[in-house]
């Protein structure tokens, strides 16, 4: 076979892996920015910001390490940011917070002892805040039922039957029975002004503004959540196929990222998770040397899809009633139904996650701090309580989870080598 032939399969895997991992979550990520302050523009801005230095960040990684390392915007910390709705209203702030988070990840490749910390948090409260943060958007497509069911109808048929048959479109079939929805609705119904939000790609540059509320309540619960809830998760997919993750380089890549998206409206970028396996598995061929391919492949079609930002956004700001959240809520059942099982599943730890759980997901906010921090801080208390005086106990709660351990030790690895 020619060499041309070989790599067919590695540059089909990317194209998928970049239409999957972006139509499978843009909606989030413009829910997310908009609850924390951001108009249309501004919103539009940090999807295009976002796109377009996760994807230069893995073409730079995979082609580095000739492995095929995908990075993604931080989904669940974007689902973190949809409930603070209504707390957080500053967008100069908020902007500050993602520019910290993004300082965060930098110096957790440099510094192992801030991992090591990380590390520390029992993996059920980890997941308990996540679950608690996710619950009020999957929510949506219910409400979204109950309020037009006329239009949700269609969109939650196909993803269910899309999940049953063909478990990897779900989330691109609906975003499309979405959109044709939309279209209908504003057919009869007439379109809305389109000036307020521009239909190309589109710059908008915030000036950080550094405010301890939002250092506590956004930057310190998104730090965690993408470290929890996606790097981690990444090292473990590229591990499960036979590769090691750069761990140094992709927290190099991914932070300084972060903090250049951050004033463009970006909030957070990380190692791909669930989209890492479609350029990293079998279907990116039969020879592991060349899947690095798939990996800049997905670059590329990153790039040329973040030109579509400006219009998805407008088409979002558009949408009749609560369609778009209820899109946003079905994508992320998978990670919610995830979360609460890894809550709730050691009984050691099963009380402290619950009340974590409802803390964060209540929406209370004191001293200007959102509910993830509190939930958080309830948690770590309750779980200490329960564990105060125990001795030689059974619980693994503390321990770090499998994948740290492994990023840890490349860690060091590539410090060896070096």
């Amino acid at each position: 076979m020619t060499t041309r032939g070989r790599d067919q399969q590695p540059i089909m895997a990317g194209v998928v892996t970049a239409l999957v991992g972006f139509t499978s979550s843009f909606v989030v990520v413009i829910a997310g920015l908009r609850a924390v302050g951001a108009d249309p523009r501004q919103a539009a801005s940090g999807l295009f910001a976002l796109t377009v230095v996760f994807a230069l960040g893995i073409i730079v990684l995979s082609v580095r390490s000739r492995a095929p390392v995908t990075l993604a915007w931080s989904t669940p910390g974007a689902a973190l940011l949809v409930g603070l709705e209504g707390q957080q209203q500053d967008w100069s702030a908020a902007v500050g917070a993602f520019l910290v988070v993004g300082v965060l990840i930098v110096a957790t490749g440099l510094i192992p002892a801030l991992g090591d910390l990380i590390g520390r948090i029992p993996t059920p409260i980890a997941q308990a805040m996540l679950a608690g943060v996710l619950v009020t958007l999957c929510l949506a497509p219910v409400t979204s039922m109950s309020a037009e069911p006329l239009l949700t109808a269609p969109v939650i048929v196909v993803w269910l039957c899309a999940t049953r048959w063909l478990s990897r479109w779900a989330m691109p079939l609906a975003l499309l029975t979405a959109l044709v929805v939309i279209g209908i609705y504003l057919g009869v119904h007439g379109a809305p002004d389109w000036s307020a939000t521009p239909w190309w790609p589109t710059i908008s540059l915030t000036v950080p503004r550094v405010d301890l509320a939002a250092m506590i309540g956004i930057a310190g619960p998104l730090y965690i959540v993408t470290m929890a809830s996606q790097n981690i998760p990444g090292v473990a997919v590229l591990r499960s196929f036979g590769y090691v993750a750069p761990w140094r380089a992709a927290m190099g890549v991914t932070g300084i990222g972060t903090m250049v998206a951050a004033p463009f409206g970006g909030h957070a970028i990380n190692l791909a998770a669930l989209s890492a396996a479609l350029a990293a598995g079998d279907e990116a061929g039969p020879d592991r040397s060349r899947r690095w391919i798939a990996g800049v492949t997905a670059g590329i079609v990153y790039l040329l899809l973040a030109v579509f930002s400006g219009a998805l956004v407008a088409i979002t700001a558009a949408a009749p009633g609560h369609l778009m959240e209820a899109v946003a809520g079905l994508a992320l059942l998978g990670t919610f139904a995830a979360a609460i099982v890894g809550a709730l599943a050691d009984p050691d730890t099963r009380v402290a996650a619950a009340l974590t759980f409802v803390t964060a997901a209540s929406g209370v906010t004191f001293a200007g701090i959102g509910g993830a921090f509190w939930g958080l801080a309830v948690g770590l208390i309750a779980n200490g309580v329960m564990r105060f005086g125990r001795r030689n106990g059974t619980s693994t709660a503390g321990e770090r989870p499998d994948a740290e351990e492994a990023a840890r030790a490349e860690d060091r690895a590539d410090q060896a080598e070096s």
